[in-house]
């Protein structure tokens, strides 16, 4: 096969390219013309906290800008004022002009931690709906049957299930085949439940007379606790802007079994190497070890060699030999005696009693060394004394 190599780039870690004929035909054209190949991405600024599931896919643009090829992120500055319903029940409210910029500024701020700037186009879909009128709108909408959406599962599953669903939503898909025309894409990254939206954008490609784009679907990170998608709702995730010593220690509470899905889909490790790891479980090397180097990989990818040494060495200190960290945060108490579950909600550490109730009982909380077990426990606290939270938070007190 031509451009084997390239494609072996391209196909780590995916799990399905739409077709893959027409990628190799592309790769081909491209060498022969010395035009690099325009690869797009869209991302909806309904938030700004990026983890490294998000970042999947970015990871994959930046093989293909190392291929020289050019990185096209399209802001849809348009459609999240109407939500993505992939996957969802309900549909997403609408936010401001001022929120989406802000978010807009925060997401490209965390993408080029991963992607070449000078290889990166950044194109905001208000450039082309902006100036549309409603019979140019109508045209586009036309190209397509509503049957066609109503084969799609999330708007199938809420039809049937009586839930709202707005004629607005329909109108998403549409928009995003739409940028595909406008920028003139050749290949369109996203996840696996991006499908049908990336395919609507090869046939409007088509409808529009243009080289259709072809589908790179990468697979969706499970979450530090292994079973759930990774997200900030379910609090199993990585996030870009985690400190170095977070992100090691979130990689090392995974669980064994997703040791070799982190190595493909959230390092830069090559075919070979990965296999190497996958060879290491099979003969029963240490989970640990294998961990720590996934640990150090990670952080080093965003923050340098420099941080994921720091970071490793202090969560040996901390696990491997049972040291207090040295930068603790001090918490300024005025009152005492104090129930605990009490001062870990103030202070911070716990988000809810919930959770303080539940950490507690978990023996995940101790005073000094000493595990706490009672929820409804009050003490007098010193300044001085050490409370700890789970695996990684901890403050010490200071009495005012």
């Amino acid at each position: 096969m031509a451009y084997e190599h390239e494609l072996e780039i391209i196909s780590k870690g995916v799990d399905e390219i739409v077709p893959l004929a027409e990628l190799e035909q592309k790769l081909a054209k491209s060498a022969k013309t010395r035009k690099p190949l325009r690869i797009k991405y869209g991302i909806d600024p309904t938030g700004y906290d990026i983890h490294i599931g998000h970042l999947v896919p970015i990871r994959k643009m930046r093989e293909f800008q190392d291929l020289g090829h050019t990185g096209v992120i399209i802001i849809g500055d348009f459609t999240a004022r109407i939500g993505d319903p992939t996957g969802r029940d309900e549909s997403r409210p609408p936010l401001t002009e001022t929120q989406i910029r802000y978010n807009c500024d925060k997401y490209m701020e965390q993408l080029f931690t991963i992607l070449k700037p000078e290889q990166t186009e950044v194109r905001y879909q208000s450039e082309w709906f902006g100036k549309m009128m409603l019979d140019d709108v109508l045209k586009i909408l036309g190209k397509f049957t509503l049957a066609q959406f109503m084969a799609h599962d999330t708007f199938r599953n809420r039809y049937e299930q009586g839930l709202s669903l707005g004629m607005h939503e329909l109108m998403y898909p549409v928009l995003q085949a739409w940028d595909s025309v406008a920028v003139e894409s050749d290949v369109e990254l996203g996840a696996t439940e991006q499908k049908f939206n990336i395919l609507a954008g090869r046939d409007m490609q088509r409808y529009y007379g243009m080289e259709q784009q072809v589908a790179v679907l990468s697979p969706i990170l499970l979450g530090t606790d292994g079973v759930n998608k990774m997200g900030k709702s379910m609090n199993n995730y990585i996030a870009v802007f985690d400190t170095p010593a977070d992100k090691y220690g979130k990689v090392m509470s995974i669980p064994d079994t997703l040791i070799l899905n982190y190595y493909n889909y959230a390092t830069k490790y090559s075919l070979e190497e990965i296999k190497e790891v996958e060879q290491k479980l099979a003969a029963g090397t240490n989970p640990m070890l294998l961990k720590k180097r996934l640990a150090y990989e990670i952080v080093a990818l965003y923050h340098g060699e420099a941080e994921a040494a720091a970071a490793q060495e202090g969560f040996e200190k901390l696990f491997s030999k049972g040291e207090l960290p040295e930068d603790i945060p001090e918490y300024e108490l005025s009152q005492s005696p104090i129930r605990i579950s009490t001062l870990l909600v103030q202070s911070g550490l716990c988000s809810s009693n919930g959770e303080a109730k539940r950490l507690i009982q978990g023996g995940g909380v101790s005073i000094d060394g000493e595990k706490i077990s009672d929820f409804e426990l009050e003490m007098d606290l010193k300044s001085g004394m050490v409370l700890r939270a789970g695996k990684r938070r901890f403050i010490k007190i200071k009495q005012v």
